[in-house]
């Protein structure tokens, strides 16, 4: 059973190596119903894969992954720990949707059946209620007239809206950005920026690796600078944009500013 007062997702303590190769060294980060998270750092800093870990489509080597107060169950230890529950990955996994960098579309479904598939195959939702809902998200996300398009036929940055409004077909607690706008460029990216600020403004948990230090400012509750795969510092958006302590984040805000 979930928590409602517990944090939608609390990472504490996070291990996670390739190999010889550590990438994470010990990250805790929570988000409360509501609560945006950004996490930002420059390549290799460990973000994607912590999302990834949160996802549990890593399987971190130490710490807990707790969903609403709930952890994930483990078996064995080190490289070999896996989640000894398949049944608790799968329903986390539908309550935590994932917005990746390449969108990840079907290429051979239209949208509409693309934001379908995964209530119609995971939750086994009843078909006319599914399509009401993704018409709703589609039009939502500004591609209600696209429904019977491919993924081919879209621009990246409708074919990221609409991975979005798949993402939101779930009815999860929380979505997951990874990198949504990276593979965009920058008047298509806006399209993308702007939803996820009407995201934001309603209230939506969501956690968000990305580049743009804009986008982080403008909607996060919290941000999260990982650097060599730990928390070099964090804070509200304001302190941590306009009064940086650390001297690496001040360089990393330089760079990315140039």
């Amino acid at each position: 059973m979930t928590d409602e007062s517990a944090p939608v997702l609390d990472l504490r303590d996070i291990h996670k190596a390739y190999g010889g190769l550590e990438v994470l060294k010990g990250v805790s980060i929570s988000a409360r119903k509501g609560d945006v998270v950004s996490l930002i750092g420059s390549s290799g800093s460990g973000k994607s894969t912590l999302l990834r870990c949160a996802n549990l489509l890593e399987d971190s080597q130490q710490g807990d992954v707790v969903f609403c107060g709930e952890p994930v169950r483990w078996k064995g230890t080190g490289h070999g720990r896996v989640p000894a529950d398949r049944h608790q990955v799968i329903r986390i996994r539908t309550n935590l949707s994932m917005v990746f960098q390449q969108f990840n579309l079907w290429a051979h479904m239209t949208i509409l059946e693309n934001v379908m598939e995964a209530p119609l195959t995971v939750l086994r939702q009843e078909r006319g209620i599914v399509e009401e809902r993704a018409r709703r998200l589609l039009d939502k996300v500004g591609i209600g007239e696209k429904c019977d398009a491919y993924p081919a036929q879209l621009s990246g940055g409708q074919q990221q809206r609409a991975a979005i409004a798949r993402a939101l077909c779930m009815e999860p607690r929380a979505l997951l950005f990874d990198e949504p706008t990276s593979a965009l460029d920058p008047e298509l990216e806006q399209e993308v920026v702007r939803v996820i600020k009407d995201l934001a403004n309603e209230g939506r948990t969501m956690l968000i690796v990305t580049h743009d230090m804009k986008l982080a400012a403008d909607v996060s509750d919290h941000v999260v600078f990982l650097h060599q795969g730990l928390i070099e510092e964090e804070g509200p958006p304001d302190a941590l944009f306009g009064s940086p302590k650390s001297a690496r984040l001040q360089q990393f805000l330089s760079a990315t500013a140039a």
